[in-house]
Formats: C-alpha cells, sequence, structure tokens
C-alpha cells in the first residue's frame, strides 16, 4: 500500500527522495530548500537557532508560521523576512515525498511510514 501511495504522487509530480532516510539528511535538505527559496546563506549556528524557533508541538502557530512571512534576527542583528514555502506561486515549491524515516531521541524510537 506504501509503494502504491507513492507511486502515485510520483505521478502527481512529486520527487521520491530515497536519499533521506535520517534527521540529518531531512535537516540538510530542509535547509538547502530554505536557502534557496530565500535567498540567503545561514551559518550553522544561525540554521540551528532558526530549528528552534520553527518546531513546535502547536498544530495552529506551525500552521500560521508555514503559511506567513516570519522574522529571524540573523547573527550581526540584522533581521531576515523569509517564507517556508512560497504561497503566492505554489507551483514553483518543490514537492517531494520520503518515506521510513528514522528519528531516534534520547527518549523514544520513531518511524514514519510516509511524509510530503
Amino acid at each position: 500500500m506504501e509503494d502504491h501511495f507513492i507511486n502515485k504522487l510520483i505521478d502527481l509530480k512529486y520527487t521520491y527522495r530515497d536519499d533521506i532516510r535520517d534527521r540529518n539528511s531531512l535537516e540538510r535538505n530542509f535547509r538547502t530548500k530554505f536557502e534557496t527559496l530565500n535567498r540567503v546563506h545561514l551559518t550553522d549556528s544561525e540554521f540551528s537557532r532558526l530549528l528552534e524557533e520553527i518546531i513546535d508541538a502547536d498544530v495552529f502557530a506551525s500552521s500560521k508560521r508555514l503559511r506567513g512571512i516570519n522574522t529571524f534576527m540573523r547573527e550581526d542583528g540584522t533581521p531576515l523576512q523569509y517564507m517556508l514555502v512560497n504561497i503566492k506561486d505554489w507551483c514553483k515549491n518543490d514537492y517531494e515525498v520520503i518515506n521510513q524515516l528514522r528519528i531516534n531521541t534520547n527518549n523514544s524510537y520513531h518511524r514514519y511510514d510516509v511524509i510530503l
């Protein structure tokens, strides 16, 4: 069923990313997409702070952040206005699908079947 679903998404022009299997590869992919979309290069410490700011268990806050223009303070004190997705020109976004992503924490082990 999972393979069938992924193949259907590929038919809908999603890119299947079999190289994303763990948190590190997921974060590298996100960083590349974020920097390209916002035409910016973040230092490693800026990227770590950005992740801390945007990862939120509150679904409402995350949804609002996803659809809006947000502000992040750079290391040099300048504000960076950024988007997480291109809402205006939605067709310019990259649509990707991954499966069997494993994320381990100190307290748990998670495996996600399919993520868009």
